[in-house]
């Protein structure tokens, strides 16, 4: 199986949560970064990316995000597979749910292979940057109105992502 490394932006700790809760799941050899300590030399050794980042304001990145995004955008991350999952609220933001993951997948949807796309079945929520031809590019959480179907996602999510790394 292919070392998985986790690079993940939390303010609030929910997007961080998630990150330990998707690498427990997996069960596979995995590292993961806190975006706002790690250099872009933390992601050459990995086979697979899982990229994870909180919406704030009115779609925004997580604030550690903004600088390692460049990095991310220069990185070589040819021959690599790249998902995405993200914490936003459906409530406040239904405008906005979960875009931050838009952001991310436009840094490396020509640089990369993004699996785990999701389907928009079963969520609360107007528009969103994160929905391409109508799927989410990854796995949307809302840990402020729905942490209830929080498990549940990251269960069918990981089920995917192994299939789609052939694990």
């Amino acid at each position: 199986m292919s070392k998985i490394g986790i690079f993940y932006g939390s303010s609030g700790g929910s997007t961080q949560r998630v990150a330990g809760s998707i690498a427990k799941k997996l069960g596979a050899d995995s590292d993961a970064y806190d975006v706002g300590k790690a250099k872009a030399d933390d992601l050459a050794p990995y086979d697979v990316l899982l990229l994870g980042s909180s919406t704030w304001g009115l779609g925004d990145l997580q604030d550690d995000w903004e600088g390692f995004v460049k990095a991310l955008a220069a990185a070589d991350l040819s021959g690599k597979k790249v998902a995405l999952f993200g914490c936003g609220d459906s409530s406040s933001y239904p405008d906005t749910f979960c875009s931050a993951m838009g952001v991310l997948y436009n840094a490396v949807k020509d640089k990369a292979t993004v699996v785990g796309f999701t389907a928009t079945d079963g969520y609360t929520f107007d528009s969103s940057e994160a929905v391409v031809d109508g799927r989410f590019v990854g796995l949307p959480l809302d840990e402020d109105n729905e942490s209830n179907l929080t498990d549940e996602r990251i269960d069918r999510w990981v089920k995917q992502l192994k299939e789609a790394l052939g694990v």
